[in-house]
């Protein structure tokens, strides 16, 4: 055999430290771990972030809550299954977790709660009367910056715990105070919204029905003040009266049939009870009624049809006499603070509304209005 080349020997050279360089990184290369260790670990790491949010938030870990050890998760619904004490006590509780949970700014929040929870109330009348009506609830609370959250189910129970008990101001005084001690917090707000039914007469044959008033009361509890505020939509016609001098000259001056538009319109009346006053709805709804008598009818024959055209032709009235009539009504009464009237008149000349707006107080004031304010003054029937 002749002597090898140079080039064979270069290229076993190179096949040798090839498979040497293989050999070593298959020897140092960490083996995968079993199945029994991977869950084992998978399960120290679920309960570290039960247990401890803010760690496993720290090391990366905020899904691990959801891992079950790794074996197949079940699709059927355990119906037989009773939590016992540890078991509720080991559930995550992120709401409540730590101030390095918070995302985003942590700065206080003025309101968190829920909305337009519905039950039936008992509701107590001007009468002594008791009514059950279905009532819109909104309950809120105020947030720290340091903590995370709360939990809304809190607002719930503390509201069921008292809903037996006929509702006005002093029941709700109770519902915050109760807020307050199970979501320790500082200030809270309850907001309770109906339709309160009322027996109203016909004009002039004798009739009556049921006439519904949109009623909202809201209690706001602060640095241990409480503010009582009562909300009101009165429901009226409202006759232009431009309109009713330009139909009377086509009437005088050319013998022309003419008629003046008149609306449905409604007027927002938002009171705040002076301290340790009440005010019933009964007497808010006759307030606007001595100020504007034009109010929308429930039954009606021929007799009341005409006696409304009078009424309407005795008071006509523009948007800006509405809201200072009623500003003068409340303003004469004694048991009322702070208050706000926001009127609508939708017209039948336009295709646009005409509005205004008159408050009186701090409680009211404000340099901005939700841009959907004037939409919400709107009577659907």
């Amino acid at each position: 055999m002749g002597r090898p080349r140079v080039t064979d020997l270069h290229d076993r050279e190179q096949s040798m430290n090839t498979s040497v360089r293989i050999s070593a990184y298959e020897e140092v290369r960490p083996t995968a771990p079993a199945e029994e260790e991977a869950a084992a670990a998978l399960d120290v790491l679920r309960r570290l972030a039960a247990a401890d949010p803010a760690r496993a938030a720290a090391l990366g870990l905020g899904a691990l809550p959801t891992l079950r050890g790794g074996a197949a998760l079940a699709r059927e619904y355990d119906a037989d299954f009773a939590p016992d004490a540890d078991y509720k006590a080991g559930m995550p509780d992120l709401q409540n977790g730590p101030a390095s949970l918070i995302k985003g700014a942590k700065a206080s929040i003025q309101q968190v709660g829920i909305s337009n929870f519905r039950l039936p109330l008992a509701w107590r009348t001007a009468a002594g009367e008791t009514l059950t009506l279905e009532t819109s609830v909104t309950g809120s609370v105020s947030l720290e910056a340091s903590k995370k959250g709360i939990n809304m189910s809190r607002i719930m129970r503390s509201f069921y715990r008292h809903a037996s008990t006929p509702i006005d101001f002093d029941a709700m005084g109770d519902i915050l105070e109760s807020y307050l001690a199970d979501l320790e917090s500082g200030d809270a707000r309850l907001s309770l919204r109906t339709r309160r039914p009322m027996i109203k007469p016909a004009l002039r044959s004798g009739l009556d029905g049921w006439q519904y008033y949109d009623v909202a009361f809201e209690m706001i509890r602060s640095g241990g003040e409480s503010l009582r505020v009562m909300h009101l939509d009165y429901v009226y016609s409202s006759t232009c009266p431009c309109s009713l001098e330009l139909s009377e000259h086509a009437r005088a001056v050319r013998g022309r049939i003419a008629t003046p538009h008149s609306q449905r319109s409604v007027a927002r009346v938002s009171v705040a009870l002076a301290p340790g006053e009440a005010v019933s709805v009964e007497a808010l709804v006759e307030h606007c009624r001595r100020a504007i008598p034009t109010e929308t009818q429930v039954m009606v024959k021929r007799e009341d049809e005409q006696a409304f055209a009078e009424l309407n032709g005795a008071n006509p009235i523009f948007v800006e006499d509405a809201v200072r009539l009623i500003c003068a009504e409340l303003d004469a009464d004694p048991r009322i603070g702070d208050f706000r009237v926001a009127a609508s008149h939708q017209e039948s000349l336009h295709s646009h509304d005409a509005v205004s707006v008159l408050a009186r107080g701090e409680t009211f004031a404000q340099a901005s209005h939700d841009p959907r304010f004037f939409e919400s003054l709107i009577h659907a029937g």
